[in-house]
């Protein structure tokens, strides 16, 4: 059996067969991979020349060790191929589907093969006895399982899903050049649920296979590859970006970028990417800004880091939303700085969102602990004296006061005294910015509003 493919249950313990729907790049790698790891494994295709090649022992597409991985299972009996959807369901347990979801010519998904799928496995299921899990591989944007295809599977085969058959969702991580390795030893496992049940099978064909696991709701998987692509996709064009730069200023941008890759505590690292509110301080926003002024001086277009200062406004305005929409007038600002731990105002977004509420007519109350008027001096007085000079009638150490004040919260800051204020608060609304420490129990009360959660 070819190395890194490694097999999936203890030696006695039967596996459960496996049908391939659309023998693509996916597919392909996935059908052969899971043959090499013991399963039983029919792949389905329509295209004549690609079952003609796999019938052969020949892969269709060109990938590191997939000739010799197909050859094997195939010469073994673990992979046949068949065109017959039905035939296919009815030899095993497992169906992952992977047939393509190209753009249509709005941008939008196409969901035309999906829908086709399902009605011939929806149609398969309907003469099958036994629990059956469908599995979709393909890449689609969350609410297209449960929205679309679940309720065509439904339709096509008089079934409940999650009570007559199981349905998940089990987005791959594959990258054409190294999909054998990364099958074996991918960066996560994820698997989204219909049921526990389903969820079960799934995860079990992953036994022994390195890395962190995630069980999931169906939408969280979907939405996770998306959020993968579009990150390697911002990743690209910022290293491109800064060469550009760099290469306008004579230096050299792999030098440059060997410094910033060796920071692995901020730079390549989980910091920042949690979702919350908008940056500030007395680096990011001006720095920035000089970056992108030093671009255009020379004539550098570099539309990303150019977007970036306007993306973070737009996250102030997309709060400021968020209380109009509440419909109240008295609002308590809970946290100012912007850091927490800090007294620094300088560019501070609450600040900004203070301002811009006070400007609506808002009344306005504002609670953090590490703010004093009093001691507040140099670049930070300047701050306040010209963004929010009004704000000695507005801040207060009171906590009591501005919960009192009330009627709905803008939470600025994870301060434990504010998280213990909040628990009590009764059907006023509160509008999280920074995600409280029970803001996963507070999911679902229309009186709680996450700014991205």
């Amino acid at each position: 059996m070819p190395t890194n493919v490694q097999p999936s249950l203890p030696a006695g313990e039967p596996l459960p067969a496996i049908a391939v729907i659309g023998l693509g790049y996916v597919g392909c790698v996935s059908a052969a991979c899971f043959a090499a790891r013991g399963h039983e494994v029919v792949g389905v295709d329509v295209d004549e020349q690609k079952a003609a090649l796999l019938r052969s022992g020949r892969s269709p597409i060109v990938e590191e060790r997939i000739d010799e991985i197909v050859a094997d299972v195939v010469r073994s009996g673990r992979l046949w191929i068949t065109d017959d959807v039905r035939a296919a369901i009815s030899a095993t347990d497992v169906t992952l589907v992977c047939v393509g979801t190209p753009s249509a010519p709005d941008g939008s998904l196409s969901t035309a093969f999906l829908e086709r799928a399902c009605a011939e496995i929806g149609g398969a299921l309907a003469a099958e006895p036994g629990w059956h899990v469908v599995v979709f591989r393909s890449t689609m944007t969350p609410g297209t399982c449960e929205g679309l295809l679940v309720p065509a599977l439904e339709r096509a085969s008089g079934k409940r899903a999650g009570v007559d058959f199981g349905v998940c969702v089990n987005p791959e991580y594959l990258r054409e050049g190294s999909s054998v390795r990364d099958f074996g030893s991918p960066p996560k496992t994820v698997v989204g649920e219909l049921d526990p049940r389903s969820g079960d099978v799934v995860m079990g064909l992953y036994a022994n296979v390195p890395g962190p696991r995630f069980r999931v709701p169906i939408a969280v998987a979907e939405m996770s590859k998306y959020v993968d692509n579009s990150f390697h996709a911002l990743k690209v064009a910022y290293g491109n970006e800064i060469g550009a730069v760099c290469r306008s200023a004579g230096l050299d941008s792999h030098q440059v970028m060997d410094i910033f890759l060796a920071d692995t505590k901020l730079n390549i690292s989980p910091a920042y990417l949690r979702p919350g509110f908008a940056f500030g301080g007395s680096c990011l926003p001006k720095d920035l800004r000089a970056l992108v002024d030093m671009a255009r001086r020379r004539n550098v277009d570099i539309p990303l880091l150019a977007g970036v200062i306007p993306a973070n406004e737009a996250h102030v305005r997309r709060a400021v939303e968020l209380v109009v929409a509440c419909g109240r007038r008295r609002v308590a600002l809970m946290g100012l700085s912007f850091k927490a731990g800090t007294d620094d105002l300088r560019e501070s977004p609450l600040v900004e969102l203070a301002e811009r509420l006070i400007g609506k007519g808002y009344d306005v109350r504002i609670y953090d602990a590490n703010v004093s008027v009093s001691r507040l001096a140099g670049a930070n007085r300047r701050h306040i004296t010209e963004h929010l000079p009004h704000i000695g009638r507005l801040l207060t150490d009171d906590l009591a006061d501005v919960v009192a004040h009330a009627e709905v919260f803008v939470v600025g800051s994870s301060a434990p005294e504010i998280a213990d204020a909040l628990a009590g608060v009764d059907d006023r609304p509160v509008v999280d910015l920074v995600r409280l420490p029970d803001a996963s129990s507070r999911r679902g009360d229309e009186k709680y509003i996450g700014i991205g959660w």
